[in-house]
């Protein structure tokens, strides 16, 4: 019997991610600091962070994190082109053939992934392999491809449009609940465990979701696997492209602009939140900080409240304002989160921070209930895969470009990067305002395209 749940897949996920991101950060940062200089690393000691400007070990540290952030951007990197077009194939692909492959294959490519991160750490290989982890994750389908797929298979089950933003929104509340369980323990992993034994318990919890995914849940779409498929793999390949061009060559001009001003606001926002995300890590190791991984796994912690609370928020805000108020609410608070980071000296400041982001993931999640409310029921694989692809290429520029502008700026003013942020938060803002001010009506739009699909349907 088929288990029609993709949850358990999603904290599964959830878990492996939350604790592959810090212990992988940490792991390359000791292993830059070790083979810079002569200093060793003492992994319970926080005087390993030098305070002291006129000291030799401070220049010495501020060259380790240049040298993490230029190789966290080498990382980035190698898995754009893979990446972008893994996700948009599978994705798009998954409109006709279900939902699980995606699934399954961005399962195996995370699990072959954490496979080899723990036989580099056992063996001690050259760091530097571990671009070849994230070419073979980015060419399975990384996890926009994975929670794409989820969010995909979710909006084929609510048949009513007006539960999906609670539908996603729960999503997000799993999310934050697995991820900031897991940012607690993970500092406690790497001090009790080690990074190989921490990397092998990853690499368990992928593989028990892929025997989840493969033996137990069941497909959304699995009538659509039924079809003769006898084209050929360009063919094939070409459709794909031409479904996202029809996404929005079919649709009426007004929806087809509010359709891509919702998109652009969505993914700008999410630049700014995925780009500075590896570079709170970088920023609590560094001076006057100076945090160990018990205290990174706190403020990990801390960071993934925000699911948590962006749920609650959405669940009660939408009992009385507009999807599109709570994503202004969300926006606004994040940025004022941003320009505290930049400003935050002490440890105290530095957990404080985190009360402003506490509607962090509300615009992520109430924009793609948007989006999805304006196209058809047959186009959300499509729609979510259009959003996958723009997330797989900005994330990579994004997080590319603030380590980038982290490892020029570090040595003068560290919190640049968060204030550059604020500022850049403007812009989805202004974007969102000119859909208020202009074209923006949840109920027209929603009435509109079931009426739409209503003569499709007659018509065939």
């Amino acid at each position: 019997m088929k288990i029609f749940l993709v949850e358990p897949a999603i904290c599964l996920s959830a878990f492996a991610m939350a604790l592959t991101s810090p212990l992988t950060t940490q792991y390359v940062y000791r292993r830059v600091w070790e083979e810079t200089g002569n200093y060793s690393f003492v992994s319970n000691n926080i005087s390993e962070c030098e305070q002291n400007k006129s000291s030799p070990i401070f220049a010495f540290q501020e060259e380790v994190q240049k040298k993490v952030s230029l190789f966290n951007l080498q990382m980035d990197i190698s898995g754009l082109i893979p990446g972008l077009v893994s996700t948009f194939l599978l994705l798009s692909h998954s409109d006709q053939q279900g939902r699980k492959f995606p699934l399954i294959l961005a399962s195996v490519g995370a699990l072959a992934t954490n496979v080899w991160l723990c036989l580099l750490s056992y063996f001690a290989f050259p760091f530097q392999l571990l671009i070849a982890s994230t070419f073979i994750g980015a060419l399975c389908g990384n996890y926009t491809t994975f929670f794409g797929a989820c969010l995909a298979y979710i909006v084929d089950q609510c048949k009513e449009e007006k539960q999906r933003t609670i539908r996603i929104a729960i999503i997000d509340f799993l999310l934050g609940l697995v991820t900031g369980l897991t940012g607690l323990s993970s500092g406690y992993f790497i001090r009790e465990l080690g990074f190989v034994w921490s990397f092998l318990i990853i690499s368990m919890a992928h593989l028990v979701n892929l025997i989840y995914i493969l033996f137990f849940l069941g497909d959304s779409m699995k009538q659509s696997s039924s079809q003769n498929v006898s084209t050929s793999c360009s063919e094939s390949f070409k459709n794909l492209f031409y479904r996202a061009y029809l996404l929005f060559k079919n649709a009426p001009g007004e929806r087809r602009c509010l359709l891509c001003l919702l998109l652009f606001t969505m993914i700008t926002y999410f630049l700014v939140v995925i780009g500075t995300a590896p570079i709170f890590i970088l920023y609590e190791l560094d001076s006057p900080l100076c945090w160990n991984e018990v205290y990174i796994g706190y403020g990990s912690a801390l960071g993934s409240l925000s699911f948590l609370t962006s749920f609650l928020g959405i669940w009660i805000f939408s009992y009385c304002m507009e999807d599109i108020h709570m994503a202004f609410i969300g926006i606004f608070t994040t940025t004022a989160g941003m320009a505290m980071t930049a400003f935050s000296r002490t440890t105290l400041m530095m957990l404080l921070v985190r009360l402003p982001f506490l509607f962090l993931i509300v615009p992520l999640s109430v924009l793609r209930s948007m989006m999805s409310k304006v196209v058809h029921s047959t186009e959300q694989g499509t729609l979510f895969a259009c959003i996958a692809f723009l997330e797989t290429l900005g994330g990579v520029a994004a997080v590319s470009t603030f380590n980038g502008i982290y490892s020029a700026t570090v040595a003068w003013y560290p919190g640049f990067t968060f204030l550059l942020s604020a500022v850049l938060l403007l812009i989805p803002a202004i974007s969102l305002c000119i859909v208020k001010c202009t074209s923006w009506s949840e109920g027209s739009y929603i009435l509109s395209v079931q009426e739409e699909s209503s003569e499709d349907a007659s018509d065939s």
